[in-house]
């Protein structure tokens, strides 16, 4: 069958162009020549560009139009060189004219507006207002008021959308909730307001995974209660944090001060600068690459920042076992501080202003400024989760932390009878959302009620059937026992008898908890069995009155806070990388594809800067560790902990089509990140490792930068195959490269061979692995660059082989050694042996290939051939 939709085209090899006067004359040259035609390419806008110094060429990233309308997501990502096109990505619509559905829109912005938040119901919208026209804004937007749906003023402008082979007129608009939940990006018919696709920018990490059941008694005191500092040491501002990058968390190990890490090149002014004039303008945790304050109450509006005074010293003291307020400057003091380290890292590797990154001043050197990090610490919006929203270039992205494991939010209490005072109650965990009763001092007082129902067996305390004193329950606080039916059914009886919250006993010794789904609306609560049958006794002759309220969210205490795991901080800001460099950074929509690798990244981005000296690429490192309360050598969250021993993590690309135990996106992107974190040890085990992570020059500097260079080659909605290939390019841009073997090795070692396919990138039930190495012809990976001697007497059989082959040779020539190389150079078998007719070789080596030598010790034999372990 014939598909005409999209011309997907790879180009990597050199391609003289034809001398242009422009970046847009070379590329339109370059795709003429490459099967383009003119009607299909006039009409192209480059949508941002950027200089890699890494790679010493111009990443353009340039967009298809018609008629000056952008077609969503019709990009080409181009490399040009000394005025070639080095590499180029894409995806173009051919025959455009033939495919457009209109190019007159019959909605306003303002009703596309209305009409969005109708498909996503978004209740309450009113005062639809247009703000500024298109002609005074950047990108061509129309600016619509915030509508009472969105956090931020709502832009729309007019796109086609690529569906069924049809180009259909559009609105683009964003919408970031008033809950700070979603920031959704969304295409809306521009004629019949139908839904054409959306994406949220906010990716939540799902970190969850309800193994909260350790609190680690950990006390840090302020060092500078014991040590003062003197005056000399406090000219530069002072943190004190979990250090970046030999502490990841408080579970592995300690605060230390900290000064003089801002980096001269990423931050010239420091980091509580934004004027680009000597001197901060800020002594608290606000500047130009990051904005951070507490959110408790979860409304998205910066709250209190920890200040350092004057000298800038924010050494604050932190007890986990305290009030999440009692520690809450020095949360926020480690979330600024990881967060201007992440910035100044990576500036190095090329995440620099006309790449897209987070600055609210970008001093002059290119790209939108305006966009520092809105960092919210002990966000009060959600709970044991992080979640990272990276709109374009130029508008702020926002992190929001959260608490882990919070354990006394609500407060339940007798207010008279010999019972007076409060008691342990249990939360409830119900499916869609948990009902909370008002917060202290108010709360719900009422007296309790016992529920009674028309069947007495098991219990007529249960709530299970018909309740028999409805009437009694209204306007009161019910008491039911655990038993016989849900706790959802039990909440709902109660809740139509009019209950305004309901307290559930436990019917037998010990704790329980509490699930389940349904339209559970009065706030609920569990108590044991001592506690509730002590109440429900005293209520049999006497009235009782008790309170249950919500304690303010700044006297809850939690098991962890989320800014003080550097790997989770790490991990959000790495998807704001990873979405300004896919596809370029005035583009947020690149990687919303199923196979997309963004989790992935983002994992990687976490382990890089969370390296220790004498770790090997076999530890087992798990992610999210402190927070979800496991040690430091604990599995953490995904399917599998990362670790170059395949025991450990067996997973190969080939897993990417197991919906079951691989979720998209986390649980696909754990595999891209095995695969990369395989690349960083290889090249660490090679070269080495250097805790420089600003100017080193060990093998993980060298991945790091492979890595970023590979994120701005690669396509929009790039798939596991697309990634790979990105990062050969930049080797080859970067290295001529020089790489090129060892990144084969590790690629074909997880199933991401020559041969691998991964179909359609929208998909992620379709790729198909392969171990297999480039053929010769293409890349030559098999000598040594020793010249072999009477090597045709020597034959490997069978090659590839599990690791067991035997060599067959049809002279005798006696004493000699049998030697294998890896890909990185080093010898990993040597044996003296006597080969005169067969000789069977036994090895216990990983999948990849490998160079076996073997030399006759007369010198009347050499041969070097590739062999490969499946």
């Amino acid at each position: 069958m014939k598909k005409n939709y999209l011309l997907l085209i790879t180009f990597f090899l050199v391609i003289n162009v034809f001398p242009q006067s422009s970046e847009i004359g070379i590329i339109k040259d370059y795709l003429l020549k490459n099967g383009y035609v003119l009607n299909d390419i006039q009409d192209l806008k480059i949508q941002s560009s950027s200089f890699s110094k890494s790679m010493q060429l111009q990443n353009v990233y340039v967009v298809q139009q018609y008629n000056q309308i952008p077609i969503h997501n019709a990009l080409g990502n181009f490399a040009i060189k000394n005025g070639k096109i080095v590499s180029f990505k894409g995806s173009y619509v051919n025959d455009v004219a033939a495919k457009v559905n209109s190019t007159i829109a019959s909605l306003t912005p303002q009703e596309a507006v209305i009409r969005t938040a109708q498909v996503l119901n978004l209740s309450g919208v009113n005062d639809v207002r247009l703000i500024r026209e298109k002609s005074s804004t950047k990108d061509g937007s129309f600016i619509i008021s915030k509508s009472n749906i969105s956090t931020d003023e709502i832009p729309v402008k007019l796109v086609y959308e690529f569906r069924e082979n049809q180009l259909i007129l559009c609105w683009d608009l964003s919408i970031h909730t008033k809950d700070g939940k979603n920031w959704y990006s969304v295409r809306i018919g521009a004629n019949d307001g139908i839904l054409q696709s959306q994406n949220d920018w906010i990716l939540h990490c799902n970190f969850n995974t309800h193994e909260h059941n350790r609190k680690i008694g950990l006390s840090n005191t302020s060092i500078m209660e014991i040590q003062p500092l003197s005056t000399s040491l406090v000219m530069d501002p002072v943190y004190n944090v979990f250090p970046v990058p030999s502490v990841e968390s408080p579970n592995h190990g300690s605060r230390q001060l900290i000064s003089g890490q801002e980096d001269a090149e990423a931050s010239p002014f420091g980091w509580h600068d934004t004027n680009g004039v000597e001197g901060p303008e800020f002594t608290t945790t606000q500047g130009n690459n990051v904005l951070a304050s507490e959110d408790l109450d979860g409304d998205n509006v910066p709250g209190d920042q920890a200040d350092g005074g004057a000298n800038l010293t924010f050494d604050f003291a932190y007890n986990q076992n305290e009030m999440v307020i009692d520690y809450q400057n020095a949360s926020l003091t480690n979330l600024f501080y990881v967060s201007n380290v992440i910035h100044d890292v990576w500036y190095q590797y090329g995440f620099d202003e006309a790449s897209g990154n987070f600055q609210f001043n970008n001093y002059g050197k290119g790209g939108l400024d305006g966009d520092e990090v809105i960092a919210d610490g002990q966000d009060g919006s959600g709970e044991d989760n992080a979640n990272f929203g990276t709109p374009p270039d130029g508008s702020n992205p926002r992190m929001q932390m959260f608490l882990w494991n919070v354990s006394n939010k609500l407060q339940f209490s007798i207010n008279n009878t010999s019972l007076a005072g409060e008691y342990e109650i249990i939360p409830n965990s119900f499916v869609p959302g948990t009902t909370e009763p008002p917060t202290l001092p108010d709360g719900i007082t009422a007296d309790l009620v016992l529920a009674i129902d028309d069947n007495a067996t098991p219990d007529p305390n249960d709530a299970c059937s018909a309740l028999t004193n409805a009437a009694d329950i209204s306007g009161k606080i019910a008491v039911v026992r655990r038993g016989e039916c849900s706790f959802i059914d039990k909440v709902i009886k109660c809740q139509q008898a009019g209950a305004l919250a309901v307290l559930i006993v436990n019917n037998e010794p010990g704790d329980f908890s509490m699930g389940g789904r349904g339209p559970a609306s009065r706030p609920t609560v569990g108590i044991n069995q001592a506690d509730g049958e002590s109440i429900i006794t005293a209520m049999a002759t006497q009235t009782v009155s008790a309170t249950l309220a919500s304690l303010a969210r700044e006297n809850w205490t939690a098991s962890a806070d989320g800014s003080f795991d550097n790997g989770i901080v790490i991990h959000e800001y790495g998807h704001g990388i990873s979405t300004r460099l896919t596809g370029g950074a005035s583009n947020s929509g690149c990687l919303s594809n199923e196979e997309q690798m963004g989790e992935g990244w983002s994992d990687w981005f976490g382990l890089m800067m969370t390296i220790e000296a004498g770790d090997t690429g076999a530890d087992i490192r798990g992610i999210g560790t402190f927070a979800i309360g496991q040690p430091t050598n604990g599995g953490g969250i995904r399917p599998f902990p990362y670790s170059t021993n395949m025991t450990i993590n067996p997973v190969t690309y080939g897993d990417t089509n197991d919906d079951t135990v691989f979720s998209v996106p986390h649980g696909v992107g754990s595999i891209w990140a095995s695969i990369i974190w395989d690349l960083t040890w290889a090249l660490i085990e090679r070269d080495g490792y250097d805790p420089d992570l600003y100017n080193g020059t060990g093998g993980n500097n060298l991945a790091m930068q492979l890595v970023i260079d590979g994120l701005k080659l690669q396509p929009c909605s790039p798939g596991f195959v697309d990634g790979r290939d990105a990062i050969l390019a930049a080797d080859e841009a970067a290295n001529g490269g020089a790489n090129a073997c060892l990144i084969w090795d590790v690629f074909a070692r997880r199933g991401l061979g020559w041969s691998a396919s991964q179909g359609d990138s929208n998909s992620r039930l379709d790729q198909t692995e392969a171990f297999d190495l480039p053929p010769n012809e293409e890349l030559d990976c098999s000598t040594l660059g020793v010249d072999d001697l009477k090597s045709e007497i020597f034959r490997i059989e069978p090659n590839p082989s599990k690791g067991t082959f035997n060599i067959r040779v049809s002279e005798n020539i006696g004493d000699s050694k049998i030697s294998i190389v890896d890909m990185n150079g080093r010898t990993i078998y040597r044996k003296d042996v006597i080969l005169e007719n067969v000789y069977q070789v036994n090895t216990y080596l990983r999948s990849g290939i490998y160079l076996l030598r073997i030399e006759a010790k007369n010198g009347s034999a050499i041969s070097t051939s590739k062999i490969v372990i499946e």
